[in-house]
């Protein structure tokens, strides 16, 4: 099972599109023994039209459900993702997470749909999109057990061939400067142009154009909206942003 996690590492770093990471993800699920394979950004089933991920073989019927009903803010499996950060089974969902009735109703209704048991690998990358790839087996079957190691892997390398390969629409990164982005990251921690001057060695006029021009560079005259742009743009980390607890 090693030697198809690294063929499938090797394979996903040169797939030149999502079309071609869809079917070397489909190929190697049922390689693993699952029906099913779902890799997308969250969002995805709630903006369709956005420049977003979404693979999956999942049944269309289910899909299409979920998508008109708006059920994909409380998709269990979606909430337990963006509490871990490592691989889980779907028997786990009550431990990563409290159940309430509105998401035991939606794990019956896939289930009536033939979705059975399934395994989840997530993706919580400061500055993008909640995402995971999930793997699951149809009704009635069980899970291939000895083969869950092998998927978590196959599941984080197809994740990272899916960040590459994310759509990124029409919008590009604007450049900022070394400065810009060393006063974008005290402006994330609260600071003022007085306090990242006397920081950085500047003058306070000086500091202020600095951040003038970042937010110049967003089209932006928010402090809170720059940072919120620098989050998605990956000029700052949230741990920069948001200061520790101790």
């Amino acid at each position: 099972m090693r030697r198809l996690s690294d063929r499938f590492a090797d394979a996903a770093r040169s797939v030149p599109d999502l079309a071609g990471l869809r079917h070397l993800l489909a190929d190697t699920a049922a390689e693993l023994g699952f029906d099913h394979f779902a890799l997308l950004d969250h969002a995805s089933l709630s903006s369709p039209g956005a420049p977003l991920v979404r693979i999956d073989n999942y049944p269309e019927a289910w899909v299409a459900e979920m998508v008109a009903r708006d059920l994909a803010a409380d998709d269990p499996v979606h909430l337990a993702s963006r509490r871990t950060n490592v691989a889980f089974r779907w028997s786990e969902l009550g431990r990563l997470i409290r159940l309430e009735p509105r998401h035991r109703r939606i794990l019956a209704r896939s289930r009536r749909f033939g979705l059975g048991h399934g395994l989840t690998v997530p993706a919580n990358v400061p500055g993008e999109p909640s995402a995971s790839c999930s793997f699951a087996v149809r009704g009635g079957r069980g899970m291939p057990s000895d083969r869950l190691r092998c998927a978590e892997l196959v599941g984080a390398h197809a994740l990272c061939a899916a960040r590459r390969l994310r759509p990124r629409g029409r919008r590009s990164r604007p450049h900022l400067s070394r400065r810009e982005i060393e006063c974008l990251r005290l402006v994330a921690r609260g600071k003022t142009d007085w306090e990242i001057a006397r920081i950085l060695g500047l003058s306070q006029h000086t500091a202020r154009q600095y951040v003038k021009r970042a937010r110049a560079a967003y089209d932006t005259v928010s402090r809170t909206l720059l940072v919120v742009h620098g989050l998605r743009d990956a000029w700052i980390s949230f741990d920069e942003a948001i200061p520790p607890y101790w």
